[in-house]
């Protein structure tokens, strides 16, 4: 007699495999296969989870079997999968990771990642002890993790509904230079380094642009700077990569009165892949510490204590501005991809101005 044949499912499938265990599939909404994420002994449990799936199909909260999975983990974990599939610079890599260890995780590093509540989130913020930079930049890595999670539908909604927590203010004022200031800089410094702070001051350039900058990387006659890599310094390794931004990678024009002296410096740089300014070895790369000493030591010399390698940049950027640079312009040629910093140094250019201004009308005998 003929084996009477199971009636076909109307929704899904429950297969027997050659272990006599059952499999269950079915197509979601997506138009995709999914799978139980284990086999059954009885085939009435794969049919079980299968009018699971349906049910939560009909009632409008249906998530992919794989991400239902992810659901359950901590934020730990979610995190350290997230760090890890991100495609990031090792300097900014080293940062996440220390945030996590030291800000986050020791918080909300073992509760379960959709267990976490913007009640929860504001109580973790309020305890954070560190720097106000360092605080924001925590808050902005747990939000940025969240909207991961909602993007793959993780979660329903992000906990990080704090306005203003990735807000950042600058700790303390810039020191800014004149240009008349930024030569008697130049000439309290070594002799090797004369070249690197008016460089780094009248091309915008970043501490780490200026430490890679090698021999090919001048145009002719010192007309020009290419700036494609940066060297950053952490754990102990000296990594050379692309610079901090997209935007980063340019070609910046020197200032024509500073011709003489990048032709006076190149004609002691042996070699196209010999570095500009290296260590006092002459072949690998000058520390931040090293540079940051000459520049302290100089700039107290001249009294202007509290400048820093990062405020020669500054400064070439507001010249920039108060030069007459549009935005557009302004971000070629300090390397930035978006406006809002170029729009900073163009604030500070219009500060600038007003007082110019009140200057002017002195002059004119008129009290301002």
């Amino acid at each position: 007699m003929a084996k009477k044949a199971t009636p076909r499912r109307s929704w899904g499938t429950c297969k027997q495999l050659p272990s006599k265990r059952y499999r269950a599939t079915y197509v979601g909404p997506d138009g995709r296969t999914y799978a139980a994420p284990q086999t059954y002994a009885a085939k009435i449990d794969a049919e079980g989870w299968l009018s699971n799936e349906k049910r939560r199909i009909d009632l409008g909260n249906w998530r992919p079997p794989t991400v239902e999975a992810v659901r359950g983990s901590t934020f730990r974990e979610y995190a350290a999968t997230w760090l890890e599939q991100r495609d990031l610079k090792p300097r900014t890599r080293g940062l996440y990771s220390d945030l996590l260890r030291l800000h986050i995780n020791p918080t909300l590093g073992d509760r379960a990642l959709e267990s976490i509540r913007p009640a929860d989130v504001r109580k973790w913020h309020s305890g954070v002890t560190t720097g106000k930079t360092r605080k924001a930049h925590a808050y902005s890595l747990l939000h940025a993790i969240y909207a991961t999670a909602v993007s793959d539908e993780v979660v329903d909604s992000t906990p990080c509904r704090i306005r203003g927590a990735m807000a950042t203010k600058r700790a303390k004022q810039i020191v800014m230079l004149t240009p008349a200031e930024l030569a008697k800089l130049a000439d309290a410094m070594p002799e090797h380094l004369r070249l690197a702070v008016l460089l780094t001051a009248w091309c915008g350039l970043r501490s780490g642009e200026l430490k890679e900058l090698r021999r090919k990387d001048v145009g002719p006659e010192g007309h020009t700077l290419r700036v494609e890599r940066a060297v950053t310094f952490r754990s102990g390794e000296t990594l050379v990569d692309t610079p901090k931004t997209e935007a980063g990678s340019r070609t910046v024009t020197v200032p024509p009165h500073l011709k003489d002296a990048v032709k006076e410096h190149l004609s002691k740089v042996r070699g196209t892949e010999a570095l500009l300014f290296p260590g006092p070895d002459g072949k690998t790369h000058m520390s931040d510490w090293l540079l940051r000493k000459a520049v302290t030591k100089a700039a107290k010399e001249i009294g202007k204590p509290g400048l820093t390698p990062h405020s020669l940049r500054h400064c070439g950027a507001v010249w920039a501005a108060q030069s007459g640079a549009t935005t557009k312009e302004l971000m070629h040629r300090i390397g930035h991809t978006t406006p809002n910093m170029a729009m900073r140094y163009q604030h500070a250019a219009e500060a600038r101005d007003v007082e110019i201004a009140k200057r002017l009308s002195k002059m004119a005998g008129v009290k301002p």
